[in-house]
């Protein structure tokens, strides 16, 4: 199936987007249906899964209330059973109208956990960073104490004892990891809105801004150390290799960095090669391996390219349904999942790909992987393990 027959798929994606954009709509009797629903990724330690379910919606005659919570939870990957789960602070809005009980606002989690040590964090719609416990299941610290930012939508990440993110302010922050306080002496700013989760490599942070600009900070300091400007707004989250910081964007094009001098080592597709341009943006954030940077997009096609000079290696591999979802390197495997819900496998020694599993259920949420095995967390609250060679499945969880 070709990319032109998917236009209502890739619509889909770029109503979830809208719908990022425009936030939390309450009209009346707590009419949410506009709320963010959230549904993080998978992040593992020591056997066992962090993630954040998406929150499901109930109502009637008008009225649209969330009917599930925000929460962490915590999962037992050998056996495919729950450990925990430790709900995120709600607030309960003043008003209400037509007979109908002002609504209990959960926290929508779009961004993966992030973990180091005890300690398990993640990133909230409502504008909070929330430390929690992974032995007691407390809350360790919030920020900010009193109040909120604006909304989070990209994940955190752990490093050089902080905790990094970025905010739809436009600002890049670091917290103490384990107090919670801040670390640079303020937020570094960009021009836009941030959705990108940062990278760290050594002492450098690299984190893209809807501003189309991605940015390497003193990881220390938050000082700048360079800018790049892209031809559209950057909300993947880079990776780095070998000196170079790779980044899509929504100019629908792929950009190679020098990662000392900020300088463009190559972009795909170039200036003159229009004819096979992507037809959408690159929403997810590539992979690298074998010397091979693997790049899936909202048009659905995986373009692959040579890490050293953007070309392409092989013809893009067409899989008929958007790529919203993350995919994840299990040894020479390349596990990628597209909308509709088939899972592939792409060696990357040859380049060729194989259907490895359908579980039929719409996929956004990046996929983790430990051990041989891939973990797909689906748009059904159902989190299925999969063997990454011979997709068997092993286990599935609903978790709402």
């Amino acid at each position: 199936m070709g990319i032109r027959n998917n236009a209502a798929s890739v619509g889909k994606v770029c109503l979830l987007v809208i719908l990022l954009l425009v936030g939390l709509t309450v009209l009346g009797c707590a009419n949410i249906r506009n709320a963010p629903v959230g549904g993080s990724g998978g992040t593992i330690t020591d056997g066992t899964l962090f993630l954040c379910p998406a929150l499901k919606q109930a109502g009637g005659f008008g009225c649209a209330v969330p009917s599930t919570e925000g929460k962490l939870v915590a999962v037992n990957i050998s056996e495919g059973s729950s450990l925990w789960e430790v709900p995120l602070e709600a607030s309960r809005p003043a008003g209400g109208g037509f007979g109908c009980a002002p609504a209990v606002t959960p926290v929508a989690i779009y961004g993966n956990p992030a973990v180091a040590g005890d300690l398990v964090y993640v990133g909230g719609y409502n504008g909070k960073i929330y430390a929690i416990n992974s032995s007691s299941e407390a809350l360790r610290w919030v920020y900010p104490r009193e109040g909120s930012l604006e909304s989070i939508v990209g994940g955190v990440v752990t490093a050089l004892g902080k905790v990094y993110f970025g905010c739809s302010d436009g600002k890049v922050y670091a917290l103490n990891a384990a107090t919670g306080d801040p670390e640079w002496g303020s937020p570094f700013q960009t021009g836009d809105k941030i959705w990108s989760t940062p990278a760290i490599d050594g002492d450098t942070l690299y984190i893209g801004s809807f501003d189309k600009k991605l940015y390497a900070l003193d990881a220390a300091e938050g000082e700048k150390k360079w800018e790049f400007e892209a031809g559209g707004a950057i909300v993947s989250t880079p990776v780095v290799n070998n000196n170079t910081v790779y980044i899509g964007s929504f100019d629908r094009h792929l950009y190679a960095i020098n990662t000392i001098s900020g300088t463009q080592v190559w972009q795909f597709p170039d200036d003159e090669d229009t004819e096979d341009k992507p037809e959408s943006w690159f929403w997810v954030k590539p992979v690298i391996g074998n010397n091979t940077v693997y790049a899936p997009c909202l048009d659905g096609k995986v373009y692959i390219l040579n890490a050293e000079t953007g070309e392409e290696v092989v013809d893009a591999i067409d899989l008929g349904s958007p790529i919203c979802s993350s995919p994840v390197l299990v040894n020479s495997l390349l596990i990628i999942a597209s909308e509709e819900g088939k899972i592939y496998a792409i060696d990357t020694g040859n380049n060729q790909i194989k259907p490895l599993a359908d579980v039929e259920e719409a996929i956004y949420a990046p996929l983790c992987a430990s051990d041989g095995v891939v973990y797909i967390y689906s748009e059904e609250q159902n989190l299925h393990a999969l063997n990454a060679g011979s997709g068997a499945r092993l286990w599935s969880l609903t978790i709402k």
